[in-house]
């Protein structure tokens, strides 16, 4: 009950804001003429100008009051008032609601004073102005704000909204004008309507337009990446519903602009009126639908969107995948057949109606076409999927998931795919795969993390290896997933040297939890946006050189807002750590060593000792900088890579240039994707 009430209250509020605002955008469009004001159906659209202003008022109370309900956990605070007080006062959303109750009050105000002066082309303007202030601030609740509230974010889905009124609420005069027109009697009010109907239908064209436009911008925004959750998910569901309402109100406005719009110019009271009836009709079945369309996109708008949607279940066997599929013998010449044949569908629809072909034949040849262009270029780049290819760890990708990763591998990985991951152990017997090299070979284009997971669990046909839902645990089955995406993301940091790639940021750094011997402590990701980190792997006493360096350049390092943090290899005496600490005036980690050590040896190769047999090699001494955002940018390795930064002039330079970049990607994520 408490559901419905708050769809309706949101759809009701909304509804009537979007008429009021289109109404007066329409009425000030087509108020040149004077006669406009004399005219009936005008008097009976501007009665209805303050019973919608007051929905609005009413809707939004509602919306406090369900809003208090959920955030509160409490159904009775939904008739509350003091609870609603509460929320008023003290939340983000709650001044979002004080600024749209107040403008909608303004609405209001302004239509009862205006109402009784004489009637003026700007007055329309004036209220379509003033309506619009409640619709913008509403977008402030919208999911487009929630992620990010920047102009940015909000603008494209204000705009969005605004183009909605100017093309719905418009609708609700076009019938009144039919409506009238089939009452009223005269020629010369049949020619004033009808170019009051053909302004609209100028004006609706570009609208209907950028409304597209702007709606998929703010889709983007909200699937991001994820658009297989468009067939998988509420949000996309109800999206793709959307969408279908649209493309048959499209049709209907077609039809009525280019077909119906100019035979109401023809001679004949016979045809005139046939016209009209159309129109009636069909604009009647289009208001209809497009009251339709606002109930699901105010539904839409309080649905999880598709970007934060968790795909528990992938209910397909399979999906579509470019990147996993294009090299792929004949996939190409496919794939370009398909398009064309789509384009000679598109094309015959062109051909059909210069031909004049009967309506069946118009229908059946591009549809047709279009149904096999579609069988001809989707099926090449569809590749098997599995319940859980989309679904998302629960484990983040951090240090102690990728180091108890590791553990798991050596004991059931490694005997057939090596210490390494590099799958060095053959099969004999012939029908059976040799085990996959999982180091240097790339497999996420074909494999997701959900893919991942399944085939740990349920093993791979074909091959020796096992399913392992009975002797490793879920979080183990993640942990063992990070530590292979750190195990490839390692290898492709081999590409990484003493010198940045401005702007270029592509791996991410393995987040870790810290203490240190100076009492400091936290989590990498609290430097975001705030420093760069140098973190220094080190041995002792053989680093000790570098050590004075380091304390020697601190001050310098800090002023180009970077902070030292410095990692033992093995654990230090407490001999050994006072060693430390009388030459170190920077942090060294004293607590989650370890782990930081283990996961960061994995990102120690360099192009010219890729280090790919046996356990592999473990340098002395190695330093990384994580740039401000997140991201691994360079890496120098003094047993491998000479001089480097032992030159503070070289890494003072990197250092320059990350300061001076904006942020081109976002942080990256807590989770292997």
């Amino acid at each position: 009950m408490i559901e419905f009430i708050a769809a309706f209250a949101r759809w009701s509020q909304l509804t009537a804001n979007l008429i009021l605002f289109g109404s007066c955008v329409f009425l000030f469009i087509i108020g040149q003429q004077k006669t406009l004001f004399e005219a009936a159906w005008v008097a009976r659209l501007e009665r209805c100008f303050p019973w919608m202003a007051g929905a609005v008022l009413l809707g939004l109370i509602g919306i406090l009051a369900i809003t208090t309900g959920e955030a509160t956990g409490i159904v009775a605070n939904v008739w509350s008032p003091l609870a609603w007080l509460e929320i008023v006062q003290k939340t983000q959303i709650g001044y979002v609601w004080v600024a749209r109750a107040a403008l909608a009050s303004v609405l209001l105000m302004a239509i009862l004073v205006l109402r009784r002066a004489k009637r003026e082309k700007w007055h329309y303007l004036l209220w379509a102005v003033v309506a619009s202030f409640p619709l913008i601030a509403g977008t402030l609740m919208s999911h487009s704000s929630a992620d990010e509230m920047s102009f940015a974010a909000v603008a494209p889905y204000a705009v969005h909204i605004l183009l909605a009124g100017a093309w719905f609420g418009a609708l609700p005069a076009v019938l009144l004008i039919l409506y009238s027109s089939h009452s009223e009697s005269g020629k010369a009010l049949g020619l004033v309507t009808t170019s009051y109907l053909k302004k609209f239908s100028v004006v609706a064209a570009p609208v209907m337009l950028l409304l597209a436009v702007t709606g998929l911008i703010v889709t983007d925004r909200l699937v991001e990446t994820f658009y297989h959750t468009l067939v998988a998910s509420p949000y996309g569901w109800l999206l793709i519903a959307k969408l279908s309402i649209l493309a048959v109100i499209l049709v209907i406005a077609y039809q009525a602009r280019y077909r119906w719009l100019p035979r109401l110019s023809e001679d004949g009271v016979e045809q005139n009126n046939r016209s009209t009836k159309h129109l009636r009709q069909w604009v009647g079945i289009e208001f209809f639908l497009a009251v339709l369309l606002v109930l699901l996109a105010t539904i839409l708008a309080n649905t999880l969107p598709a970007k934060h949607t968790m795909i528990e279940n992938w209910p397909y066997p399979f999906r579509f995948s470019i990147n996993a599929t294009w090299d792929e013998p004949y996939v190409q010449e496919m794939v370009w057949s398909g398009i064309v044949l789509f384009l000679i569908a598109l094309s015959t629809i062109w051909l059909g109606k210069k031909n004049h072909w009967n309506r069946m034949t118009k229908i059946l040849v591009p549809s047709l076409l279009g149904i096999s262009s579609m069988a001809i270029a989707l099926p090449p780049l569809a590749i098997e999927a599995y319940p859980e290819t989309y679904l998302k760890p629960t484990i983040p990708f951090d240090a102690i998931s990728i180091v108890n990763g590791s553990r798991l591998f050596a004991e059931n990985c490694s005997n057939c795919h090596g210490p390494q991951g590099k799958g060095t152990q053959p099969v004999v017997d012939p029908d059976v795969r040799d085990p996959t090299d999982l180091l240097t070979q790339q497999h996420t284009a074909k494999y997701t993390v959900g893919n991942v997971f399944h085939l740990l669990t349920h093993g791979i046909p074909g091959t020796q290896m096992p399913g392992y839902a009975a002797t490793l645990s879920e979080d183990d089955r993640w942990d063992l997933i990070n530590f292979l995406h750190a195990l490839s993301r390692g290898f492709d940091a081999r590409l990484l040297g003493s010198m940045i790639l401005p702007e270029m940021p592509v791996i991410a750094s393995p987040v870790f939890n810290y203490a240190a011997n100076d009492g400091s402590s936290g989590n990498l990701k609290d430097f975001r946006l705030q420093k760069n980190v140098l973190l220094v792997l080190f041995s002792w006493p053989q680093s000790k050189e570098r050590f004075f360096q380091l304390a020697a350049a601190y001050d310098r390092i800090k002023a180009l807002n970077t902070e030292i943090l410095a990692v033992p290899i093995r654990a230090l005496s407490q001999a050994e750590l006072e060693q430390v600490a009388e030459i170190a005036n920077f942090p060294v980690v004293i607590e989650g060593w370890s782990e930081i050590k283990d996961s960061y040896w994995l990102y120690r190769r360099v192009r010219t000792v890729p280090d790919l047999s046996g356990k592999g090699m473990f340098p002395g001494h190695m330093e990384f900088i994580t740039d401000r955002f997140g991201y691994l940018r360079a890496r120098w390795v003094g047993q491998f890579e000479g001089f480097g930064w032992q030159n503070f002039d070289a890494l003072t330079l990197q250092l320059r240039q990350l300061n001076q970049e904006d942020e081109i990607m976002p942080p990256p994520g807590e989770h292997a994707h």
